[in-house]
């Protein structure tokens, strides 16, 4: 899907002053990585690794696995896409409402999609299950019991877990380790969300060499820029010095204060285990609202309209300053009063 996403902030000309529409944790603007960057204008005279090896390497330390359980994408989206090409022609289950971008790889490379609800429901017949975990758009987390659970119970049978959203839960969630000791498991990870840099697009998936080394297969050379293989570096390297620290629990506890408002409102919002939720508007619908919010505060929501099984009422939002969130409440509280 290349238009519907949140974040479509380049839409509004500057009108934006509160982005509620990307999950993306703000973390703070990071004005040594941009020194770094530039640097080392040599990087944009030369052709990149033609496949990312040294950051792949780098992960890997860090997880404690071999490279060759790694590879590093342009952004999660690009294993996405590899996975479904590497394993075309398959039956997989969505669990949904869900990220878009599966089912669009699934369906590009000649999958049958069989949309459901929870792990209990997949059929027999899938052969591969993916999973957002926790969840785009609720925030829901599965726990780590229920998908260990499944993915024992059928060993040949491949798991697509998106693990984007893992360092904004305060709660335990599938590791590297565990998705290469599994065997049928592809773990995916993101830069974006980690280190809210999503303009430099580096991703990865984890897994069983086996699984790791189809996907190379149909990798393109050079798809990932020497610019983000360089920030990738940086931003490893930088993990343990508290700059890009995430604050789950906080984020989670203001989450849950902003769905406590919001259904005081009449607005029913999913249970939620990070920063994000998803609401359903008792009346009217998202785009409606969302194009008021704009056009009076400055404020943009996500329409979540377009994920699969939602209808016109259902937006989401992630929580952002105690102050942005008041005004966001106060904002949708007058608008359902007009």
């Amino acid at each position: 899907m290349i238009e519907g996403h949140g974040d479509d902030i380049y839409r509004y000309e500057g009108k934006v002053r509160y982005n509620f529409s990307s999950n993306i944790c703000n973390l703070p603007f990071d004005e040594r990585l941009m020194r770094h960057l530039s640097g080392h204008p040599e990087l944009l005279t030369s052709y990149p690794e033609p496949f990312p090896g040294s950051v792949e390497a780098a992960i890997a330390d860090i997880e404690g696995i071999d490279a060759g359980n790694v590879i590093v994408t342009n952004g999660a989206t690009e294993a996405i896409y590899l996975i479904a090409h590497a394993f075309s022609h398959g039956i997989s289950a969505i669990v949904s409402p869900t990220f878009s971008e599966y089912e669009d790889a699934c369906r590009i490379y000649g999958h049958e999609i069989i949309h459901i609800a929870s792990l209990e429901d997949i059929p027999d017949e899938a052969t591969a299950v993916w999973l957002c975990n926790p969840c785009n758009p609720t925030g829901k987390l599965y726990p780590i019991e229920e998908v260990t659970a499944a993915v024992t119970s059928r060993r040949d049978r491949l798991f697509v877990i998106d693990a984007a959203y893992a360092g904004y839960t305060p709660l335990p969630v599938i590791g590297a380790r565990d998705a290469v000791d599994a065997g049928n498991v592809l773990l995916l990870g993101s830069f974006t969300k980690r280190y809210s840099v999503p303009g430099l697009r580096i991703g990865y998936a984890v897994g069983d060499t086996r699984l790791i080394s189809r996907l190379r297969d149909f990798r393109m050379p050079w798809s990932v820029n020497a610019l983000a293989i360089e920030a990738a570096h940086f931003l490893l390297s930088a993990k343990d010095t508290g700059a890009y620290t995430i604050d789950a629990s906080g984020l989670h506890d203001e989450a849950l204060r902003v769905k406590d408002a919001l259904l005081d409102l009449g607005i029913m919002v999913s249970d939620t285990d990070c920063n994000f939720m998803l609401c359903r508007l008792p009346f009217g619908n998202a785009a409606g609202l969302k194009t008021w919010l704009i056009d009076n505060y400055g404020i943009l929501i996500r329409d979540a309209s377009n994920f699969h099984g939602l209808s016109d009422r259902h937006f989401r939002i992630a929580v952002q300053s105690r102050d942005a969130d008041d005004l966001l409440i106060d904002a949708i509280r007058l608008w359902m009063s007009l």
